[in-house]
């Protein structure tokens, strides 16, 4: 037998018989501290209350995909390389060790007695020490790029109110693990000379070759040896009993929750049933057993609250802060010190009071900080583990709304939806009035024609004056394109899209009952919407909801028990995704150089991040022959105009508007620089916010906003 073929080492070299025992004692003690925490940890989501979404239908299939989600670390590549790097090399690097380790104790522990041989052995042996070193280093690297990126300078986005000493620990630890493994491994190929060879260990080699010229001979390795390697077997023990009850345990949580996640979180908020049980943000006994666990997959990395537009121009809301809060209510308040489960789930006595989740001032989480968010959803699109912020922030509006607790403008908009069925408060009977400027185009009435498409306009494009503008060139491009399309006239109300994450539930039910019965009175083929915001609620909520649950009670003015398209079988699209198949077919006749605009173009949160629709106002724009220049944040990472969630109707206290940045962005980072003379939307309440930013950042002077529409409407105009 060739030395390679007999290629093998020692495993417990030095460790002697009651070494080998305790080693083992404490091997079990730290998995069953472990699995009792792992335990503690589930059993306390399993006591939130129940989730309205499936989150476990076809297990296998949501685990092989958070399996190549996790494994391939897209999520962590996702607008920053050097973290999708460095956790690459954690992760893997870890899995790898992980891994080897078991490989090794089931041959010690399994395979040697039953077979009386070692398969630890020769080639094995050595690629097993070869995959060791090399997957070690990495790790190694990985951790020293995490260190080196949280240790550089302490601020930014991995340091905030919620930052302790665990985190701090959590690296130190892996580092120690990754370079303890690799100083036992050196100082034991120091001692033992039969390893002089073994050139696959090309890390302990060259710290073997370094210890030696340092003076270490081999009987100062063998002496030394024994407290190294004790010393890392207690430092892993100690981390794998850990890793339940600090930050270790998101590599954990973490996947379970990109297990259970809901691909349409956001774009459909969840239904509230009709007894009220859940409904709103009481007590910790109203959040759902996964909002609990997105508590603990926080990883604390910042990502949300960088995203965040409502945190960068300087309002109070900071989203990582707010899933950390109610984790560590949920924490202060438990009757279990291992998983923090919240005890008896509702609100708990401290300091002699009781405490709200969501108050001004005295609450768990401040109310303003919910007043601030834009329902934009770049938290939860940044977000690389799959927490759905905006399912608790919408929870937390609903308690603020039950309890009255809302802006006074908020108030009065309600009002105006409830009396007038629009956000403006004006007279229904008007709704219309927007089409009587329309030369020669007629805008035929849906409830009394049969049309292809029924043409959802919405509020502002209705009673708004500048958006009526854009309503005009969409009803001039149906008509160029010789489209069968149709409205409602008074017979359309506010969609309920933002009135709904503001947290106006039941006043959203009324509007969709009222839509979806008037919609089965009209014969349409297809639905098109003005709006993004229109767009994704008539797509994503209104098949949604169960009326049958609510038929019975007399506030809401519906009679329908069936779902409203519920198979899919009416199609809903915005205005661009329709007229860019019209502009494809040659039916509005465009060369595509009829403008030579230089233009920049800002992705509506609605229709982007929402509901994944990037290309087709993009290659509208190209159709005119307009110069498309893309800001820095585009496509999923667009900056919200600061009018979702209700940011349209109230005023905050903020160091610059958020469609003031946004403008700033488009003449200063983007390419064109002051070259950009419009700055084209595809959203009504985008062009609302943009026009307003406009005069109050003092951009008058330097840039134009159009809507798509409007600037598809002047090329048809110059082409013909």
């Amino acid at each position: 037998m060739t030395p390679l073929q007999a290629a093998t080492r020692e495993t417990f070299w030095t460790i002697g018989p009651v070494g080998k025992a305790a080693f083992y004692w404490l091997a079990v003690v730290a998995i069953l501290v472990f699995l009792y925490g792992v335990y503690a940890r589930f059993a306390a989501y399993a006591r939130g209350s129940e989730d309205p979404r499936d989150r476990l239908s076809d297990l296998p299939g949501r685990v092989i995909g958070a399996t190549k989600t996790v494994l391939a670390n897209e999520n962590q590549f996702d607008g920053d390389l050097y973290t999708g790097v460095m956790h690459t090399f954690v992760l893997w690097g870890f899995l790898v060790l992980l891994v080897a380790t078991t490989i090794l104790g089931i041959d010690i522990d399994l395979y040697r007695p039953l077979t009386g041989e070692s398969f630890w052995v020769g080639d094995f042996y050595l690629a097993y020490q070869f995959a060791v070193d090399a997957f070690g280093l990495l790790f190694v690297v990985g951790v020293g790029m995490a260190a080196y990126r949280r240790y550089r300078q302490r601020e930014g986005r991995l340091w905030g109110k919620h930052t302790s000493f665990e985190d701090d620990a959590f690296v130190w630890t892996l580092f120690l693990l990754g370079v303890g493994g690799f100083v036992v491994e050196g100082v034991s190929m120091v001692g033992q000379p039969g390893r002089a060879t073994e050139t696959v260990s090309f890390v302990g080699m060259a710290l073997a070759t370094g210890l030696e010229s340092a003076g270490l001979t081999a009987a100062g390795a063998e002496a030394i040896y024994g407290v190294l390697w004790w010393s890392h077997s207690l430092l892993a023990f100690a981390f794998v009993a850990w890793i339940p009850y600090a930050k270790p345990f998101h590599m954990i949580s973490s996947f379970a929750n990109v297990v259970a996640r809901d691909e349409k979180a956001g774009a459909r908020l969840p239904n509230v049933p009709a007894d009220l049980d859940h409904t709103n943000a009481e007590s910790l006994d109203d959040f759902t057993w996964k909002e609990l666990m997105d508590g603990d997959a926080c990883t604390k990395c910042g990502r949300c609250t960088d995203a965040c537009p409502a945190d960068t121009v300087g309002r109070n809301l900071d989203p990582r802060n707010v899933i950390l809060d109610l984790k560590s209510y949920r924490e202060s308040v438990s009757d279990d010190p291992v998983a923090g489960s919240g005890g008896g789930g509702g609100p708990a006595a401290t300091d002699g009071g009781t405490v709200p989740i969501v108050a001004d001032e005295s609450g768990v989480i401040d109310a303003e900080s919910m007043e601030s968010c834009m329902s934009c959803m770049a938290c939860m699109d940044a977000c690389p583990v799959d927490i759905e912020h905006l399912t608790s922030f919408t929870k937390m509006n609903r308690q603020l709304v039950d309890e009255g607790a809302v802006d006074s403008n908020l108030q009065d908009v309600f009002q105006d939806v409830m009396q007038k069925g629009n956000t403006f408060g004006d007279s229904q009977a008007t709704r219309g009035d927007w089409a009587d400027d329309l030369d020669g185009v007629e805008v035929p009435d849906a409830r009394e024609t049969e049309v292809e498409y029924l043409w959802y306009v919405g509020d502002y494009p209705s009673f708004d004056d500048r958006n009526k503008k854009v309503a005009r060139a969409l009803a001039r491009l149906f008509d160029e394109a010789d489209v069968s399309f149709g409205i409602l006239f008074d017979d359309e109300k506010t969609d309920g899209n933002d009135i709904r994450r503001i947290g106006e539930e039941f006043l959203y039910l009324e509007l969709a009952g009222h839509h979806v019965e008037t919609f089965a009175d009209c014969e349409f083929e297809n639905i098109v919407c003005t709006d993004p915001h229109s767009y994704n609620t008539i797509k994503n909520e209104y098949p949604e909801v169960d009326f049958a649950e609510f038929a019975d009670d007399p506030m809401m003015p519906f009679e329908r028990e069936e779902p409203w398209n519920a198979d899919g079988a009416v199609d809903v699209f915005h205005w661009t995704q329709v007229v860019e198949e019209l502009v494809e077919a040659g039916r509005l006749d465009l060369s595509g150089d009829e403008l030579d605009y230089t233009v920049t173009y800002h992705d509506p949160c609605h229709l982007g991040r929402y509901n994944d629709e990037y290309e087709a106002p993009r290659e509208l724009i190209r159709a005119t022959g307009a110069d498309l220049h893309e800001m820095p944040r585009s496509r999923d990472d667009s900056f919200c105009c600061g009018g979702g969630g209700g940011g349209l109707w109230t005023e905050h206290e903020e160091e610059v508007k958020p469609s003031e940045e946004r403008l700033r962005e488009a003449v200063e980072d983007t390419d064109a620089g002051a070259s950009v003379e419009k700055f084209v939307v595809a959203c009504p309440m985008c062009t609302t916010m943009f026009e307003d930013g406009r005069k109050t950042g003092d951009f008058e002077d330097q840039i134009e906003i159009v809507d798509v529409a409007e600037l598809l409407i002047e090329a048809v105009e110059v082409g013909s």
